[in-house]
């Protein structure tokens, strides 16, 4: 146990990145508060269910269309001194909600406005971040620093939405915004305090025309991104819409209140960590993983949508929180390793998009399935994109490998020939 463990957290070794892990822990767990608090918000003001998607979709729309010109900044500049931008850039919007939400001004066009200025900064600070991990850690340690950057994100999940929760339920929503404001200040002292000499920066400097056609030319081109790329297009549209689908769940299926909420978003979460260790520890991902850890997403989404009581439904969560990080992670690790490095940010800034920009596509989708249909109804959406990604995958893995092995000399991809599907 102890020596498994031990490999789930090699990478906490490298300075650079430890004090990377203790930034993220703090400022993603402030943006999670925020996002629980925004996401109560507009249903207060609202009472809808389709307001809930907009504003899950809102946060993501820059992302969706203006991602893949971030990872062509991302690749053109000093990753960390674009991070330093960013991060500071980020805290403004929580700022503002803030100073609106506590003046009693507040109306769902400004909460609106602020998250899609949220989402301009964050089509170039994902990214960077994305592609700035291999920088710090190197080959050898990706896979299990990106684990690791999966349990930050699910931890924040857990943590960020308690303390959304006790603080909405005593003093409201004002305080979750101006302390997401406050915790981008740890992000930039980590960022700030690296020793750069030890970063592994293979940045590409200058200019470059078509970047971003270029990047989906070379996509489409290598099997080995394409494939985990359209896996995640499809589950991420589809299938990663928690945001808007778990507040539904917790108030129109099980008739609860914030607390509710606050529980099963944890569930999820707890779950997620679990699945991101264990991920961690095994320090190499394949083509069997990914269409395995996709499989298991849509059985625990039925299993979730089926659940007739609330501790059932926690239960059903976390399994399925445990195959969403298996998959994303797998993906993600997948990408930046077979990734040229001249194209890394540009490729993660693509995965960013189908896993993240997609959401303004799915967002609204969930919110208004679950409005006309009921909640559960999107965990059955959920189920159904997973394993059409898996059976299709599974196919596809097979027929580029089978057409590797009739070109030996164009057929060595990482990817394809590690694990079976």
């Amino acid at each position: 146990m102890s020596a498994a463990l031990a490999r789930s957290v090699s990478s906490l070794r490298i300075p650079n990145y430890r004090r990377y892990f203790a930034g993220q822990v703090v400022s993603l767990s402030g943006n999670w508060m925020q996002i629980v608090a925004e996401t109560w918000l507009i249903l207060t003001l609202t009472g809808s269910g389709v307001a809930v998607g907009i504003v899950s979709g809102l946060q993501f729309l820059p992302m969706l269309l203006f991602g893949a010109w971030g990872g062509s900044i991302a690749d053109r500049f000093d990753k960390r001194k674009l991070l330093l931008v960013t991060q500071a850039l980020l805290a403004i919007p929580a700022l503002l909600m803030w100073g609106a939400t506590a003046g009693g001004v507040i109306t769902p066009a400004m909460v609106y406005g602020l998250v899609l200025l949220r989402g301009f900064v964050t089509a170039i600070d994902n990214p960077t971040r994305q592609s700035f991990v291999i920088e710090m850690v190197g080959h050898g340690q990706l896979v299990n620093a990106v684990s690791l950057n999966s349990v930050i994100v699910h931890s924040a999940r857990i943590v960020g939405p308690a303390l959304a929760g006790g603080l909405i339920a005593t003093v409201g929503v004002e305080p979750c915004f101006l302390v997401n404001a406050s915790s981008f200040a740890v992000m930039i002292w980590a960022l700030a305090t690296m020793n750069r000499s030890e970063l592994l920066s293979e940045r590409t400097r200058g200019k470059r025309r078509g970047g971003v056609r270029e990047a989906l030319r070379y996509v489409a081109s290598t099997p080995a991104l394409a494939i985990p790329l359209g896996m995640m297009a499809l589950v991420g549209t589809l299938g990663f819409n928690f945001p808007t689908l778990v507040p539904l769940l917790a108030r129109f299926s099980f008739g609860g209140d914030a607390t509710t909420y606050t529980l099963l978003f944890a569930s999820l979460a707890a779950g997620s960590v679990v699945g991101a260790l264990a991920t961690g520890a095994r320090g190499r991902t394949s083509s069997g993983l990914l269409v395995a850890s996709a499989a298991a997403f849509g059985v625990f989404a039925l299993l979730a949508a089926a659940a007739p009581t609330i501790a059932l439904e926690a239960l059903a969560l976390a399994p399925m929180g445990a195959a969403s990080v298996t998959f994303a992670a797998g993906v993600n690790s997948t990408l930046q390793l077979d990734a040229d490095p001249a194209m890394r940010g540009r490729v993660m800034a693509l995965y960013s998009v189908v896993f993240i920009g997609s959401t303004p596509i799915g967002g609204p989708i969930t919110g208004l399935l679950a409005e006309t249909l009921g909640p559960r109804s999107g965990l059955v959406m959920t189920a159904a994109a997973a394993f059409v990604a898996a059976i299709v995958a599974r196919w596809a893995f097979r027929r580029a490998r089978e057409a590797a092995a009739s070109r030996p000399e164009a057929g060595r991809g990482r990817a394809l020939a590690s694990g079976s599907a």
